[in-house]
C-alpha cells in the first residue's frame, strides 16, 4: 500500500527519457537504505538485522554491499535458497521455455542430431559445419573422417582375392583349351569364339579391381568404360555362340546357303558389331557427362564418403540396358535351339548362363540404388564376379569335364551319330 512504502521510494521517480531523473528525495541528497533481515533469535524473541546497504548517488554512481553471512532463511531452510525455478542447462543442452511460467522457468533438452551446445544456458543449439560431427555429449564438433573401400579393408582384400583367382582359373582354362584345341569338343564349338570369350572373362574379373581403392578421376573414368566395354564382348562372344549353333546344324547338308558363314566372318561380325555399338554408348558417356570423384557427406553422420558420381545416370543405365538386349537375344536364340542333337550343342549351357547372368544385373538394379558409399561399391563389384563366374562355370567346365575325363568320347563318328540323315 502507498502509504506503507518508505518515504524516499514514495516520492522518488524512475526516467525513461534522455535525461532520466534519479530515485531521490526532495533535496536532491545523497540516498542511503539499509538492507534488513528478520530473523528468530535463540531466546525465542525476533529481531531485524542490519545485514547490508544500498547507495543511490545518481543514476551513474550505486553502491551495493550485502553481508550474506549475516542472513538466516528460516527453519524450512538448511541452505541459501535459488532464486530461478531451474539449474542452469549444462553443455549439450539447450533452454526451452515453459509455457505459462516466468522466463526464469525452463527445460533442458539434448541438442539435435549434428548440433552442439558448448556454454551454458544457451537458446539454441549450433550447427556443425557439413565435414564436422558432434561428439558423444554434443558439446565440440569433431572432425568426419575420409572412407572408400580400400585394398586394406576386410571386404576389399575379399573382393580383390576373388578376382585374381577368378582371373587365375580363366587363364588356366583358356590353357587347356589350348593344349586340347583340336579335340573335338573344342573345334565344334569354334574355338577362336572360346578363347575370345575366356579372354574377356579373364578382363571382367581384373576390371573390378578398379572398383576398389580412393577414387579419382582417371578410375572413376576407367571402371565404367573398361566394364561396359569388356561384358559387351564376352555377351557379343556368347550370342556369336549361339547363332553359330543354329547356323551349324542348318548348314551340315551340302550346298546350303548358310555354310560360308559357318566359321570366322559370321563369328567376328557378331563380336565385332556387338562391341562397337557399346564403346560409341561410353565414347557418348564420356563426350556428355562422365563419371568424376565425388563426396557424400550426409549418408553417414561421422564419415565422408569417397565415391565416384556416375555423371549421367541415363548413360550408366544405356550401358546396362545394352548388356541386358544382348544377354535376353542370346537367350532366346539358345532356348529355341534346345531341340538341336545335344552332342557338343552349347545351346543348354548358354541358356542357363544367360539366365544366371540376367538374374545377377537384374539382382543388381534394386541393391545398388539402396546402398551408399562401401556398399554400393561392393554391390557393383560383387554383381561383376558373380555374373562373370556364371558364365565360367555354366559355360566351360561341363566343356573342362568331357576334355580330362571323358575324353573317349571326343571322336567325330560320336559326334555325328545323333544327326539327322
Amino acid at each position: 500500500l502507498p502509504y506503507r512504502l518508505h518515504p524516499f521510494l514514495k516520492r522518488g521517480q524512475l526516467g525513461r527519457n534522455t535525461d532520466e531523473e534519479s530515485v531521490a528525495n526532495k533535496e536532491g541528497r545523497t540516498t542511503k537504505l539499509d538492507i534488513f533481515n528478520y530473523q528468530s533469535l535463540q531466546n525465542g524473541t525476533k529481531a531485524q538485522v542490519n545485514v547490508g546497504e544500498f547507495i543511490f548517488e545518481s543514476h551513474s554512481v550505486q553502491h551495493f554491499s550485502l553481508n550474506d553471512k549475516l542472513i538466516t532463511w528460516g527453519e524450512q531452510y538448511s541452505k541459501t535458497p535459488l532464486a530461478v525455478c531451474n539449474p542452469s542447462c549444462l553443455l549439450g543442452f539447450r533452454k526451452t521455455p515453459l509455457e505459462g511460467k516466468p522466463f526464469c522457468c525452463f527445460d533442458c533438452l539434448p541438442c539435435p542430431d549434428g548440433e552442439i551446445a558448448n556454454e551454458t544456458d544457451m537458446d539454441q543449439c549450433i550447427k556443425c559445419p557439413e565435414d564436422q560431427y558432434p561428439n558423444k555429449e554434443r558439446n565440440q564438433c569433431l572432425p568426419k573422417i575420409m572412407t572408400f573401400l580400400s585394398y586394406e579393408d576386410t571386404l576389399g582384400a575379399v573382393l580383390v582375392s576373388l578376382a585374381i583367382s577368378l582371373s587365375a582359373f580363366s587363364a588356366l582354362i583358356l590353357g587347356l583349351f589350348i593344349c586340347y584345341r583340336d579335340t573335338p569338343i573344342v573345334r565344334a564349338n569354334n574355338r577362336n569364339l572360346s578363347y575370345i570369350l575366356l579372354v574377356s572373362l579373364m578382363l571382367c574379373f581384373l576390371c573390378s579391381l578398379v572398383f576398389i581403392g580412393q577414387p579419382r578421376t582417371v578410375t572413376c573414368v576407367l571402371r565404367q568404360m573398361i566394364f561396359g566395354v569388356v561384358f559387351s564382348v564376352a555377351v557379343s562372344a556368347i550370342l556369336a555362340k549361339t547363332f553359330i549353333v543354329v547356323v551349324a546344324f542348318k548348314a551340315i547338308k551340302p550346298g546350303s546357303t548358310l555354310q560360308m558363314w559357318m566359321v570366322t566372318r559370321l563369328s567376328n561380325a557378331i563380336v565385332c558389331s556387338g562391341s562397337l555399338i557399346q564403346v560409341c554408348i561410353c565414347a557418348a558417356w564420356l563426350g556428355t557427362y562422365p563419371p568424376f570423384p565425388d563426396v557424400d557427406m550426409q549418408s553417414e553422420s561421422e564419415q565422408i564418403i569417397l565415391w565416384c558420381n556416375e555423371g549421367s545416370t541415363l548413360a550408366f543405365y544405356c550401358v546396362l540396358g545394352y548388356l541386358g538386349f544382348l544377354a535376353i537375344l542370346s537367350l532366346l536364340i539358345a532356348f529355341l535351339a534346345r531341340r538341336l542333337p545335344d552332342r557338343f550343342n552349347e545351346a543348354k549351357t548358354i541358356t542357363f548362363s544367360m539366365l544366371v547372368f540376367c538374374s545377377v544385373w537384374i539382382s543388381f538394379i534394386p541393391a545398388y540404388l539402396s546402398s551408399k558409399g562401401k556398399t554400393m561399391v561392393a554391390v557393383e563389384t560383387l554383381s561383376i564376379l558373380a555374373s562373370s563366374t556364371g558364365l565360367l562355370a555354366c559355360i566351360f567346365l561341363p566343356k573342362c569335364y568331357v576334355i580330362l575325363l571323358r575324353s573317349g568320347d571326343q571322336t567325330r563318328k560320336k559326334f555325328f551319330k545323333k544327326l539327322p540323315s
